[in-house]
């Protein structure tokens, strides 16, 4: 009977250890986002982080909306040859950057990029004993480390996104009117009609849902880091697959809501 039962025994401790975890992350989140709206407040630490976040993230998240936006006008026309449906890859691309592949592939740009930079930071800090030496200093570390970094992320990243949707759109109209043959003022009256403002805000709302899980990923996983060197490691990895993770069920759950049938 006990040899039976052992695999729902270690089903159970899975699941009873996956809400603790959720609990843990939950509880750590609100109490992040207080810290934001309560003084003091760092902004030598906010314009780090919006430097840090928005402005060096600006490269990577560039180049990669442009040559996505072309692959996919790319395929996009190469599938509607196939039904005769060439001339909707302006549309097309448009919607499944705005919509979709914009935010995404920011807020995963962002968790590779961001969160692992903000994991192995704190995590340091926690090795060095430098959060222990705030804390002596009566300095909160989550006014002083979190806090900054949650609002940050949650006000650039948006923008970033919305960059993101420009960039991917106009790599999407390079290669339509460069190869593809599309007629240029057509090609921009065809985006320009097409897509919604609820496109476009849509889009923004999951930029910042996206940034503040990102951030928040990252100053949890660093605050929790175990000590040494394996633990900073340890901490890395787990906040960029947690953070990517989320992502993208958020993005279900948000894509859910807004356009729902």
């Amino acid at each position: 009977m006990t040899a039976a039962l052992a695999p729902l025994a270690a089903l159970g401790r899975m699941v009873l250890g996956l809400l603790a975890a959720i609990g843990r992350v939950t509880i750590f989140a609100i109490s992040s986002a207080s810290h934001v709206f309560r003084p003091p407040f760092y902004f030598k630490e906010l314009l780090q982080s919006v430097l840090s976040i928005g402005y060096f993230s600006l490269p990577v998240v560039g180049l990669t909306a442009f040559f996505t936006g072309g692959a996919l006008a790319l395929q996009i026309y190469a599938g509607g040859a196939r039904f005769s449906a060439e001339a909707v890859v302006p549309q097309i691309v448009a919607i499944g950057m705005v919509r979709e592949l914009g935010p995404v592939l920011v807020g995963l740009m962002i968790a590779a990029r961001v969160t692992s930079s903000i994991a192995a930071e704190i995590a340091t800090m926690k090795v060095t004993e430098q959060i222990d030496a705030l804390v002596t200093l009566s300095t909160s570390p989550a006014k002083y480390l979190t806090a900054p970094r949650l609002l940050a992320a949650t006000l650039v990243v948006p923008l970033l996104v919305g960059i993101g949707d420009i960039i991917g759109v106009a790599g999407g109209f390079a290669v339509g009117t460069g190869k593809l043959g599309f007629n240029q003022a057509t090609y921009l009256n065809n985006t320009v009609e097409f897509l919604e403002f609820s496109d476009i805000s849509s889009s923004l709302i999951k930029g910042a849902v996206f940034g503040f899980i990102a951030a928040l990923m990252g100053c949890y996983y660093g605050m929790r880091s175990g000590r040494g060197a394996q633990g900073v490691g340890k901490a890395t990895k787990s906040s960029v697959e947690a953070a990517a993770v989320l992502i993208l069920a958020a993005n279900f759950l948000l894509t859910s809501l807004f356009f729902s049938a």
